[in-house]
């Protein structure tokens, strides 16, 4: 009779703060379960005083992931039911003690002659956090030594008897090519997001599991210290989608200990009755008075510690409204969303139009923002994009795989140069080129505007004075008054107004935009700093934070302020420019 079961565990939210387990189900073989645990309690924990059991020193949690990853064994048919598993928790919760256990009961576990079992993590320190725990439990152990073989150089615990090994490598491509592994546990799994070839290495790494059917892979890892990205979010997103039911995926189980929604608006983590939310080893490797004063740290140093804080000790995800110094619309940006706002439907519920533009130089995007009037309504509906040359993935290699993220949104268009081989890289001007993909892009899409007649008589076209003199020369190629339409925007705290204004329209609601990843990243990375007695200036938070579309909205905020009013043109008009541009 075929097993019935599913991962999901829709309840999540009320098992967390009762304490009780996020495996809403029991082992699919109890024995496999059983006979795993039997190993994974005897071994110890060899940097901890009087060297304890996991089944001394563990919570209940730790058992209940363990069992959930080998009792989803069928040992008749050779066969593992469940082959992909996910433990996101905060920092100091016994991780990379609880990793090296599972892999060192899975390699005693293994049956297979000269197998391979292979642990993946980020960098060498993390690396040595799961070899050195793992080969103090084999030491500590007479009959382990009988039959495994730590060997220290190699990171290596080599089986006597069936030639298998367990190797705990940093990653690198060339480490993974052509791996046969059928055990895999990869480490910190946020540090992979921020790789660009994260996600080919991990297929490279998991391949071998086609053909060794017992195989699983394991996530372990803490929320990352940014937005989540890459494979990163890929994972984080599926996983959440299996545990809330969402998603059906019965091969794949997840146990994530990270906050209910009604807990992260209310800033529950910061009251220290509930740190044992995400810290289920609360008063065994995690002490609530550390974490108390170090949160204390936080608050009162520098911006971004509090952000990495939360994210490393507390596991909550770093968003738009964390920064102390945050713009003080981020707060309320993600409840403003309306995802059916499309350019063509805001073309066809807007009366009136304006624009914004921005951009740096070649490492920055080119920003473009269109604010609308709605019809009746009279909200402002926002709706952005950004274009960025493909020199930037080059020289902001830290964010290439949110940039990637943004492409295959659709929000983010990366524009390849023509001879891009012989772009003088310290050279940050585009208007010493000819016209290019991004200026095109962003007056197209204004060509498209001004077509439907949506466009103000003046004050259309707000810019940034800097570095916009080829989009000037290609608006005026294709009919814009220079004189009337564009208007130069001044920057720094000559956008307070618009910075302060827009903040509360995003709180009232009366600001609507698309929802997109795009504007959520760059409300993310502004910071508001003081200018003088009552003024602010956004800027950005690091060197390779990107706000330009932010910035773009600002400068199209200034222009709405105005309340202006469409120059107008027929229907049939905008209906026969389509046709033409067709």
């Amino acid at each position: 009779m075929a097993l019935e079961w599913s991962t999901a565990c829709p309840d999540w939210e009320r098992r967390i703060v009762a304490g009780e387990s996020l495996i809403s189900m029991e082992p699919l073989f109890p024995d496999e379960a059983e006979a795993a645990l039997e190993i994974f309690k005897g071994l110890r924990i060899v940097d901890v005083p009087g060297m304890p059991t996991f089944g001394e020193a563990c919570e209940q949690f730790v058992f209940d992931f363990v069992a959930a990853i080998f009792g989803s064994y069928d040992a008749e048919a050779g066969k593992r039911l469940i082959w992909e598993f996910m433990l996101l928790i905060s920092k100091k919760n016994a991780k990379s003690t609880i990793a090296a256990g599972i892999m060192v009961t899975a390699l005693i576990r293994n049956w297979r002659h000269s197998a391979e079992l292979l642990v993946l993590a980020p960098t060498k320190e993390v690396a040595d956090n799961v070899f050195i725990p793992a080969a103090g439990m084999v030491r500590a152990d007479p009959e382990l030594l009988e039959i495994l073989y730590p060997v220290d150089h190699e990171r290596k615990i080599r089986h006597r008897v069936n030639n298998s090994e367990l190797k705990v490598v940093s990653a690198d491509a060339g480490v993974v090519s052509g791996k046969k592994a059928a055990f895999v546990l990869v480490e910190e799994l946020w540090q992979f997001g921020k790789q660009a070839s994260a996600s080919a290495m991990l297929m490279e790494a998991t391949g071998g599991q086609v053909s060794r059917r017992e195989g699983f892979t394991v996530y372990l890892t803490t929320h990352s210290d940014e937005l989540p990205r890459g494979v990163m979010k890929d994972k984080l997103d599926q996983f959440r989608g299996i545990r809330d039911g969402t998603i059906v995926n019965k091969r794949k189980l997840g146990m994530l200990y990270e906050w209910p929604q009604a807990m992260l608006e209310a800033e529950a983590y910061l009251d220290p009755k509930n740190f044992y939310v995400t810290n289920p080893n609360i008063g065994r490797s995690v002490d609530v008075e550390f974490i108390e004063e170090k949160l204390a740290e936080a608050r009162a140093g520098e911006p971004g510690d509090l952000q990495k804080f939360l994210a490393k000790h507390l596991n909550v995800e770093i968003g738009t409204r964390l920064a102390r110094d945050r713009w003080t619309g981020a707060d309320f940006w993600d409840a403003a969303a309306d995802p059916a706002l499309t350019l063509e439907e805001l073309i066809r519920r807007c009366e009136v139009i304006v624009a914004g533009i921005d951009g740096g130089g070649l490492d920055d995007l080119l920003g473009l923002c269109l604010i609308g009037r709605e019809k009746g309504s009279k909200r402002w509906l926002v709706w952005c994009r950004a274009w960025a040359w493909s020199v930037v993935w080059k020289r902001r290699a830290d964010i290439a795989t949110m940039l990637n993220q943004l492409v295959e949104e659709g929000s983010l268009v990366r524009c390849v140069m023509p001879d891009e081989a012989v772009i003088d890289l310290e050279a940050d001007d585009e208007d010493d080129h000819e016209l290019t993909e991004d200026v095109r892009g962003v007056v197209d899409v204004l060509c498209q505007v001004r077509d439907a007649g949506l466009f103000p008589e003046t004050g259309a076209i707000g810019l940034d004075p800097v570095g916009v003199s080829a989009i000037v020369d290609e608006l005026v190629a294709r009919n814009f008054d220079a004189d009337k339409q564009l208007r130069s925007i001044g920057q720094g705290y000559k956008l307070s107004a618009a910075i302060k204004g827009a903040a509360r329209k995003v709180a009232a609601r009366t600001l609507r935009h698309e929802g997109k990843e795009l504007m959520r990243w760059c409300v993310g990375n502004a910071k508001m700093e003081p200018r003088g007695a009552s003024a602010v200036a956004i800027v950005k938070a690091t060197p390779s934070a990107k706000i330009d579309p932010l910035a773009a909205m600002f400068n199209a905020v200034m222009l709405m302020t105005e309340n202006p009013e469409a120059k107008g043109a027929g229907m049939d008009d905008y209906l026969a420019a389509l046709r033409k541009r067709a």
